[in-house]
């Protein structure tokens, strides 16, 4: 299937302006994306080409290449100087795209020196409404299924999926992560990377993974925190709220992959959790907005599983069931207590009813049809 990517308009605007800088994790089509742009194989640059890392590394590039992709470049300690050099000289003459599959933010060290020079973007994995603007429900199960990575999404056989998982978990563990930090105890973090999947959608647990992987509660923090810099998982918090006993400090953890998810229900929930940071990334970065996605619960437990803030005020809340069935009783009971004006409870099923101001419930795909969701 060939798919228009869902943020090349918008890249193509912004470099006769700026730099662009697209990051994403590793797989998810930023290399085909950029190469689009390309007319010429010269105007393509990867850190992992020995040959062309003998051109970045003596940064004598020829501006009248008039574009060029840097791809990777993010692996070469002196890369800032490289784009700053080049696009302080010849922005005029040439167009700059920059693509890493770590978030190439991670990289700042005493301020940003490239600030205004730049666009970012985040690419995302492949979402219903990007691959069907029918929204039909074949197309969501085998998404569901397969992931929203291009190659195991267009292949669609379960061989190919193993293969191409394994393989890809190792490159992030034993490629990215030793390109990214100093990380002295590879085989440990693959063991966290292992455990993660069954945590989706729970509170998550230093404390458990400390004693799991027997290291500090510090230690975990930090392999967390590369694996989100790398775009292997990401976590929300929670959202406060003056008029109930909100928990204010437990995050929730899901995958940039949400297929590695084994439980159906959790793995849907990590699927709805990507469309609408998708959604929230995709805001951010065309629009300006400040996004957040955020969940909703409790001490006493009841919880609503997103919540979607756009400049600091919330404009919808999402709960998740895979099967139709009643309205869940924590959104009546929240409803009455938190200023969020739309609630919607998605599934799997057909059932549709209700209204957003009281609860609604739908279909996933009438949902991301109803919202606009990219």
């Amino acid at each position: 299937m060939n798919i228009n990517r869902y943020l090349k308009t918008y890249i193509e605007k912004d470099l006769s302006k700026k730099m662009v800088f697209l990051g994403g994790p590793r797989q998810v089509g930023k290399t085909t994306l950029a190469r689009e742009f390309t007319t010429s194989k010269k105007q393509y640059f990867n850190w992992d080409s020995l040959e062309d890392r003998e051109i970045l590394k003596s940064h004598k590039i020829n501006p009248e290449l008039g574009f060029i992709v840097l791809d990777e470049i993010h692996k070469y300690t002196r890369w800032r100087m490289l784009v700053k050099g080049l696009y302080d000289k010849y922005s005029d003459v040439l167009s700059i795209l920059v693509t890493g599959s770590a978030r190439l933010d991670h990289f700042r060290k005493g301020g940003d020196s490239l600030f205004g020079r730049y666009h970012y973007y985040r690419l995302h994995p492949l979402t219903l409404p990007e691959i069907d603007r029918n929204y039909s429900a074949d197309q969501l199960q085998h998404l569901l299924k397969f992931r929203g990575f291009p190659e195991p999404f267009n292949e669609g056989t379960e061989l190919f999926y193993r293969r191409w998982k394994r393989e890809r978990i190792s490159r992030v563990v034993y490629q990215d992560l030793r390109d990214l930090d100093t990380v002295k105890d590879l085989s440990k973090i693959e063991l966290l990377v292992d455990s993660l999947p069954s945590r989706v959608g729970s509170l998550l647990s230093i404390k458990s993974l400390n004693e799991d992987l027997e290291v500090s509660p510090n230690t975990v923090s930090r392999w967390i925190e590369v694996l989100e810099a790398i775009y292997y998982c990401y976590r929300i918090l929670p959202m406060g709220a003056p008029k109930i006993r909100a928990i204010k400090k437990a995050n929730k953890l899901y995958l940039w992959d949400w297929a590695e998810v084994e439980s159906g229900g959790a793995r849907f929930e990590n699927m709805v959790a990507s469309h609408l940071l998708k959604y929230c990334h995709f805001l951010e970065d065309t629009e300006g907005h400040k996004m957040e996605l955020r969940y909703l619960r409790d001490i006493d437990g009841r919880e609503i599983d997103f919540v979607v803030i756009k400049n600091k005020k919330a404009i919808f809340a999402v709960e998740c069931k895979t099967g139709d069935k009643n309205i869940s009783s924590h959104i009546q009971y929240f409803k009455d207590r938190v200023n969020i004006p739309a609630f919607y409870q998605v599934h799997l099923g057909k059932a549709e009813y209700g209204e957003p101001k009281s609860g609604k419930v739908l279909p996933f795909a009438s949902f991301c049809k109803e919202l606009g969701l990219m």
